[in-house]
Order: structure tokens, then sequence, then C-alpha cells
């Protein structure tokens, strides 16, 4: 009888923890493992350029409860800001940038190993049809390089427009 009662209790421990466990996820909506996959861009940068001269300053925090993550910019010309978010409807990381251009840039893309990749939908120029694409790929020596591409309606690489190292910050 005390053996019954003891994995009675042992039952009742572990659904008990089950129970909890599940309302600690109905609490954390965006707490599952893709709401991390960018967590790797999270902090204070700064940005060089492939010849190490430093272009801007870069943050990145968590906001919403873990549910967004914010990008604030800043270099001589330029300030600007993004939101970034993981739509679980359709399993994709989502970025909308505006500036002090007025310049407004919406991607969506995910991550591959250790690269995420951003693109926009197709835009219709003067001359083509091209879409944008910007990668941010984890260095072994902890920094982040993004580069950001444009690719015409085939496919093909048109050009660069931005290449940073980030190096993060010691504050």
């Amino acid at each position: 009888m005390k053996k019954l009662g003891l994995i009675f209790c042992v039952l009742m421990v572990l659904n008990f923890q089950q129970i909890a466990a599940q309302e600690t996820d109905k609490n954390c909506a965006c707490c599952s493992v893709e709401y991390h996959q960018f967590d790797f861009w999270l902090g204070k940068w700064e940005v060089y350029d492939q010849n190490a001269v430093l272009i801007g300053v870069n943050s990145i925090v968590k906001m919403a409860d873990n549910c967004l993550i914010q990008e604030k910019w800043i270099d001589d010309a330029r300030r600007g800001s993004s939101t970034i978010f993981y739509n679980n409807t359709d399993d994709s990381w989502n970025q909308i940038w505006v500036d002090n251009s007025d310049f407004i840039l919406k991607l969506k893309g995910n991550l591959e190993g250790d690269i995420m990749t951003l693109k926009s939908d197709l835009i219709t120029g003067v001359q083509l049809k091209y879409y944008n694409q910007i990668t941010w790929t984890k260095n072994e020596d902890g920094s982040i390089t993004q580069l950001w591409e444009i690719y015409n309606q085939d496919g093909l690489k048109i050009s660069d427009v931005f290449l940073g190292i980030y190096k993060k910050t010691l504050n």
C-alpha cells in the first residue's frame, strides 16, 4: 500500500510540473526557440566597413515580452529604425525599416544555419524589376557581417548596397 501511495505522489508531482510548464508557455507567447533565432544580433554595436572604418552605430534590443526586436541605427547622415518580428503563422522573420530620408524597406525570410536572410518582394523599378536581400552572418570572432544586395527578377546579383561588420561595444 505504501508503494501505491508513493507512486500516486510521484505521478501527482509530475502532473503538476507538466501543468505548470504549460501555464508558463501560455503566459509567454514569444518564448519558443524560433523567437530566439535572431538573438545573436542583440546588443550595442559599432559597425565598420571592409576597410575597418567606423561607419555607424547600431542598438538592437528585444521588446514587448520578447515578441519584437527594435533596431536603432545612427551614422553621419542617416538615422533609422526597424521593427523585426517572428511570425509563427507562416514561420518567417519580418523586418520593417524606416529612416530619416523617408526610405521604407519591408523584408521577410528565415534563418538557415548561421545566416539570417531576409528579402523584399519584387519591386518594379524604372528600368527593371528587382528585390533587396539582406543577410546577417555570425562570424567566429563574435562579430556579425551584414550584407545588403540587389538582385534582378531572375535572381542575378546586380549590386551590393551595404557591407557592415558589426563589433559589440564594451558598454
